[in-house]
């Protein structure tokens, strides 16, 4: 019987003869499954499921819960999420519509355009190999448009690791499955990477990063259930080595997470250039001792850049 099994059979036990109760809980971490990790009653409870109604879970959420045998959260409870919801919309909306726009502006009249229109000699027309229909109007004179047009900056990139593993004693760990941090056996401090050959630099090349992010999801059953910090450095490896994993600048606490639960980390501005410049090629964690021990998966980096 886990956390959340215990305590609902206590809950139910003290509340049968009542019926049905609900409480109010803050949620700590949204698992990768879509699971929430509660204070409930003053107690970490991991793995909570949530109903459909609950939707962007966050950590920091106030939610009410169901009580019974086993808990489940209702709703979020707060301030009405819809102007937020607009406006993540129409965000949205403006980024795909940029995509499909070639003509910014129609409009027409009796009178000359004024200055900077052309006349167009010929109209052309074709479809795409998706069957949309394209225009081209050729002009008898030269181009007339501004030196320097304004451009967008380039898609949002995500680079996915090629590779991962755990070290300890100068050696891969093949105990390990995943990155890990810390020692929890007492068999010496482990430390994990992520691995993405050269493509954050390839990704990063002739552009202007404005901000790099990292995600990841803390493994169950490594270590404590509460929190614990992400000891995050950098390393130069494009491949893992077959030796001691050698660790590069850190550490940085940007994330902490309770078992189970995933988060995204922004990466110093010293980082990102790092990595955006190929002088360094991955991320790690270590730690030592058992307290933040943890096992960590994903390591997906997502890159935004700024127009040029």
């Amino acid at each position: 019987m886990d956390e959340a099994e215990a305590l609902g059979a206590e809950i139910a036990q003290q509340a049968r003869a009542k019926g049905p109760r609900q409480a109010t809980a803050k949620v700590i971490d949204v698992t990768a499954d879509g699971r929430v990790n509660l204070d409930l009653l003053g107690t970490l409870v991991p793995d909570v499921p949530c109903t459909d109604s609950y939707r962007n879970r966050s950590a920091g959420d106030v939610v009410a819960v169901q009580l019974g045998a086993r808990p489940v959260v209702l709703w979020r409870l707060g301030d009405d999420p819809a102007e937020k919801d607009a406006k993540t919309v129409e965000e949205i909306a403006a980024d795909a519509a940029q995509d499909l726009i070639a003509i910014s502006a129609y409009t027409w009249g009796t009178g000359a355009p004024g200055a900077g229109w052309q006349a167009v000699t010929q109209l052309w027309t074709r479809k795409d190999p998706n069957g949309v229909g394209q225009l081209y109007a050729q002009i008898g004179g030269a181009d007339t448009s501004p030196a320097d047009t304004p451009t967008r900056p380039p898609k949002t990139t995500v680079v996915t690791p090629t590779d991962s593993g755990s070290w300890r004693s100068g050696r891969p760990d093949e105990y390990a499955s995943v990155p890990t941090q810390g020692d929890w056996t007492g068999r010496g401090n482990r430390r994990g990477a992520w691995f993405y050959g050269t493509k954050i630099a390839t990704a990063c090349a002739g552009k202007t990063v404005s901000k790099m992010t990292v995600s990841f999801t803390r493994k169950r059953n490594t270590g404590r259930n509460s929190k614990v910090p992400l000891h995050l450095y950098l390393h130069n490896y494009t491949s893992a080595p077959g030796g001691q994993l050698n660790l590069g600048d850190g550490p940085e606490e940007l994330l902490k997470l309770s078992v189970g639960a995933k988060g995204t980390a922004t990466l110093p501005a010293s980082w990102r250039a790092a990595l955006a410049s190929g002088s360094a090629r991955g991320l790690a964690i270590y730690a030592s001792g058992s307290s933040d021990y943890a096992g960590v998966t994903g390591g997906n980096i997502t890159i935004s850049f700024s127009a040029s």
